[in-house]
């Protein structure tokens, strides 16, 4: 049976569908057309915005980093030019084992590149690039530019490095530089800086570099760069050059801190010498040092444990943070403080049986026997411990603290390095705050102040708070702070200006007392008995010293004897001095760690130091020095000698068993 169509109906259906069809066109269109209105018109800015950033790129130009010269002008830290072959993790198209495998195949990779790298990822920025070989030779890029193509997220780049030249010498004082870790780059998107280290790899970490880090890293420019769409570079279309960074002008002679260097040798100590006039810093000796051209690439794990599991301890900055106890070099300020404190004359005197009894403990002089009658004058130059346990037990721990503290005994000096520690200057509250665990132990008793006359006991100062306190004392009470730079030079203009353009502060001494002791330590190295004698025999200056020996460990009653104990665990030797004595340039404090009397281990290096300084004489070898005859004096020394003293009448004291000596200068 034959089908009959309606035509009709499926007409019907067919415009419907054409309809539906039409319409559902014209809404795309009219879709399409509000999208384009939208995107050309309404965010027409924004997108011309996107494009002309993809266009062009803001490329940062890392600038110079200044240079660090000591006051001669002798280059410290200064900057070179060099290849680095480096990766993006975030851009390798395969493993990273592969790819260094690989990449050997051109360039010498030694398994401490590979250690090394493998830190840097830990420590690197996210996204950053990580060098893998620095300082390629030219067959070594060429090698590596031909074979480019095969190294997605591989880049040579032309990168400047910092170089320290005379290596050890003052590293402790310049400090280094090495890549931005992940917590100095968080820190610096914190602050106020983080555009200026767009670019920027290294930081100051250390010493001087990271104290003007920002003086030396400068300003970064910028190059507006217009790329092609696989973004290569086509043209630039501006560019703001970058301002270098200032360079530091230190107080530092590195030539007399070479002399001290040499002086000290093998042994561990700390050396600071000071410009009482001005407070810079000429020299600036921590031993041993180490070389900061190993920080600069990310210091291998080799040396890395070397220099951190030493017992030498080579990267403590033992000026600023190692502290020890004075000993005698404490004596001229306790004769200085007992005059201003009127609690004795020059002329006043002792008769020294070599002891000093205290609640029926014995407090031992260095001499069997005792020195005599001792007067101030002879107290210093002989350094009798005994006229110092009266007077301290005499003068009590409040006055004598109050009287040291100006002199920045305990205080930090303020010089221009991080972590200077304070010392301690002892009091009554600081013991109490000291042991507030053991009430026992609190209550200060008066054999604290026995020990702590002589530079023994509770106190404890690094050689640049005794340094600056002798420069105070050289300088007649005029307080300049202490500083190791002295001039900052501007990278664009060259201005230069100063750090410490003034004091800081006057003590209020009177000048005769200030002479009459500066006269005692001129007796140190001119009177046949002086403990600093020897050393400065046949000077060509007149210099004023003082030796010091500072115990290590309690002896707990027994004698000492060098030879039975740990050599780590034997006395310190120090040495303050200035010269020359009349109107003084240089103020010095030193130790000797662990090396016995200062007269025997200290003074020398203080005497090689002042003769390099004073008169440009560099250490000779060395040869047995020939002392005057007992009672005479150079005939140079003579103008310096304080005029003959008749001493006063010596009060009789009883008789009394002398002890064996416990300290010897």
């Amino acid at each position: 049976m034959t089908e009959i169509k309606d035509s009709d109906r499926e007409i019907h259906h067919f415009r419907l569908r054409l309809t539906v069809l039409l319409v559902l066109v014209f809404v795309c269109f009219v879709i399409l057309a509000a999208r384009f209105v939208w995107l050309q018109v309404i965010q027409h800015d924004t997108y011309h915005a996107q494009a002309e950033d993809n266009r062009i790129a803001l490329v940062p130009i890392v600038p110079n980093r200044g240079l660090i010269v000591d006051r001669n002008g002798i280059v410290l830290a200064r900057n070179y030019s060099a290849y680095t072959l480096e990766i993006t993790p975030s851009k390798l198209q395969a493993s990273m084992e592969s790819v260094i495998d690989e990449l050997a195949k051109l360039v010498s990779i030694e398994p401490k590149d590979r250690k090394r790298f493998r830190r840097l990822m830990e420590e690197s920025r996210t996204f950053a690039s990580v060098p893998l070989r620095t300082r390629l030779t030219d067959d070594e890029v060429a090698r590596f530019t031909a074979q480019r193509f095969r190294f997605p997220g591989v880049e040579v780049q032309a990168r400047l490095f910092r170089q320290y030249p005379l290596g050890e010498v003052a590293s402790h004082v310049v400090g280094y530089i090495g890549r931005i870790n992940q917590r100095e780059s968080e820190a610096l998107a914190e602050g106020d800086d983080a555009a200026n280290y767009n670019g920027t790899d290294h930081i100051g970490k250390e010493g001087l570099e990271k104290k003007y880090e920002r003086y030396l890293h400068g300003t970064t420019g910028y190059e507006q760069v217009e790329r092609s769409a696989g973004g290569r570079a086509i043209r630039t279309l501006s560019r703001r050059p970058p301002v270098p960074g200032s360079n530091l002008i230190l107080s530092i002679d590195i030539e007399l801190q070479k002399v001290v260097e040499e002086a000290f040798g093998d042994q561990r100590g700390a050396f600071v010498a000071i410009e009482p006039e001005t407070g810079d810093v000429l020299a600036y000796v921590s031993r041993p040092g180490f070389d900061p051209n190993l920080f600069v690439d990310g210091i291998d794990t080799q040396n890395w444990n070397e220099l951190n599991t030493s017992l030498d301890k080579p990267l403590m900055n033992r000026p600023l943070s190692g502290t020890y106890p004075p000993g005698s070099t404490f004596k001229p300020f306790m004769a200085l403080a007992a005059l201003e404190l009127g609690l004795r004359r020059p002329s006043d005197g002792i008769r020294d049986p070599g002891f000093f009894m205290l609640g029926g403990h014995r407090f031992n002089d260095d001499k069997p026997g005792g020195h005599g009658f001792v007067d101030m004058y002879k107290s210093v130059v002989e350094s009798c411990d005994t006229y110092y346990y009266q007077l301290g037990h005499e003068m009590g721990i409040d006055r004598l603290s109050a009287f040291m503290r100006p002199f920045g005994f305990g205080e930090p000096t303020g010089i221009d390095l991080d972590h200077e520690k304070t010392g301690v200057l002892p009091s009554k509250e600081w013991k109490a705050n000291r042991f507030k665990r053991n009430r026992a132990a609190q209550k200060w008793v008066g054999g604290d102040t026995i020990s702590i006359s002589i530079g023994q006991g509770f106190n404890n100062y690094s050689m640049i708070q005794l340094a600056h306190a002798v420069a105070i004392l050289a300088n007649n009470g005029v307080v300049m702070k202490p500083h190791l730079v002295k001039l900052i030079e501007d990278g664009a203009t060259r201005q230069r200006t100063l750090t410490v353009p003034k004091e800081s502060r006057r003590i209020p001494l009177k000048q005769a007392n200030i002479d009459f002791i500066k006269s005692t330590m001129v007796g140190v190295t001119q009177e046949p008995s002086g403990t600093g004698h020897r050393a400065f025999a046949n000077a060509a200056y007149i210099s004023a010293g003082k030796t010091g020996t500072a115990q290590v460990i309690g002896l707990k009653g027994q004698k000492y004897n060098a030879n039975a104990i740990d050599e780590r665990h034997r006395d310190n030797a120090l040495y303050t001095a200035f010269a020359p004595a009349d109107k003084p340039r240089i103020a010095i404090a030193l130790v000797v760690e662990n090396a016995g009397f200062g007269a025997a281990s200290a003074a020398p290096i203080a005497r090689k130091a002042l003769d390099y300084y004073l008169l440009g004489k560099r250490p000779a070898p060395k040869k047995p020095v020939d002392e005057p005859a007992a009672g005479k004096t150079p005939a140079r020394a003579a103008a310096a000698l304080p005029a003959p003293r008749t001493p006063a009448a010596a009060p009789a004291v009883p008789a009394a068993a002398v002890a064996p000596a416990t300290t010897k200068e």
